[in-house]
């Protein structure tokens, strides 16, 4: 642990060791919150839990269990592309690449789709810096692209990502930065699937407020066809005889000058806030299942191609030398 000082009596941050995993643990002492960070497994934030209740989701009860089975639970990273790609080619600044499937580094849906990326459960992350003050503490991770040919081959645009995660009361922010290191624009696909749950009641009794006016039209395969439909869900939306794979865009700022999504029980709520560049989010609520993914993106599903094909009027990028910054925020009440 840091050493504490007065300043800072209230958080800490250090690296203490999780079923033989060196692992990030964040807390607010008077908040009685908790964040765990494993670097090894996509520097996924894959414990939050305030007043010993749990506000993400896994499916395991340990982390053992989760590095020796992975899957998507708690706060999945996706890059360099987010959701799926209708193909194994792709198009960006006038070029055609082809993912190299016998590399066997990126995973496809059901409709044998590249999906998710090549980043989320990669043990390549490496913690730069631990800090706490008077504002939280917080976390630095960083990931340099560049260096692995097993990406590049993917992905052929040299970059890399530093991550960083701040812990204050029961808000957890979340903080990408992306620097381009290639002599092109760097082409922005990247999000985040995090699971929320609540405690206090059943799924049934849960409700979802979306703050978007339309959703993006998705084919059979799931991926988008570049039009826009109106809202198609109440405000708020019950969960009960409900499931939700959506796409939403034309996000609706809150009183606080950014869209936010709500999750809310009884007496328990999961606020998830955008920053102005996750202009886009996908909203998950299978059937039967005890979760909700409010995901933050800067771009819909499949945007290189759908940007090629003139169907998603933008694309962001990264100019060269240059870098990208944003932050969502995940807010827990009544827990």
């Amino acid at each position: 642990m840091l050493p504490v000082t007065p300043a800072s009596r209230r958080y800490t941050a250090g690296m203490i060791p999780v079923d033989e995993t060196e692992v990030i643990r964040l807390t607010d002492e008077d908040a009685h919150s908790q964040l765990l960070i494993a670097p090894a497994f996509g520097n996924n934030a894959y414990d939050f839990r305030v007043n010993g209740k749990p506000v993400m989701w896994s499916p395991y009860k340990t982390l053992a269990e989760a590095l020796a089975r992975p899957t998507y639970l708690g706060n999945p990273f996706l890059a360099p592309w987010a959701n799926r790609i209708d193909g194994e080619v792709y198009d960006v600044n006038g070029n055609q690449y082809r993912l190299n499937s016998s590399l066997g580094n990126y995973r496809t849906d059901a409709f044998h789709q590249p999906i998710h990326g090549l980043l989320a459960h990669s043990p390549r992350w490496r913690v730069t810096g631990l800090s706490r003050s008077d504002d939280g503490a917080s976390a630095t991770s960083r990931l340099e692209f560049w260096r692995y040919p097993d990406w590049m081959a993917q992905f052929p645009f040299a970059h890399s990502i530093s991550m960083t995660y701040r812990l204050r009361n029961t808000t957890v922010e979340v903080q990408t930065t992306v620097e381009n290191q290639c002599s092109e624009p760097l082409p922005l696909s990247l999000g985040y699937h995090p699971y929320f749950r609540l405690s206090d009641c059943p799924r049934d009794a849960w409700k979802v407020r979306i703050p978007a006016t339309e959703s993006i039209e998705l084919s059979n395969l799931l991926v988008p066809t570049g039009k826009c439909v109106p809202m198609p869900y109440a405000n708020p939306q019950p969960l009960a005889g409900t499931q939700l794979d959506d796409v939403f865009t034309s996000l609706v700022a809150g009183e606080g000058g950014h869209p936010e999504f709500v999750l809310e029980g009884i007496g328990e709520k999961i606020t998830v806030t955008y920053g102005q560049r996750y202009p886009v989010a996908v909203v998950y609520a299978p059937a039967g299942g005890d979760f909700v993914c409010f995901e933050p993106m800067t771009a819909p599903t499949n945007v290189f191609n759908l940007f090629a094909r003139g169907l998603w009027p933008q694309l962001q990028t990264v100019a060269p030398g240059g870098t990208w910054s944003e932050s969502f925020w995940i807010r827990a009440d009544g827990f």
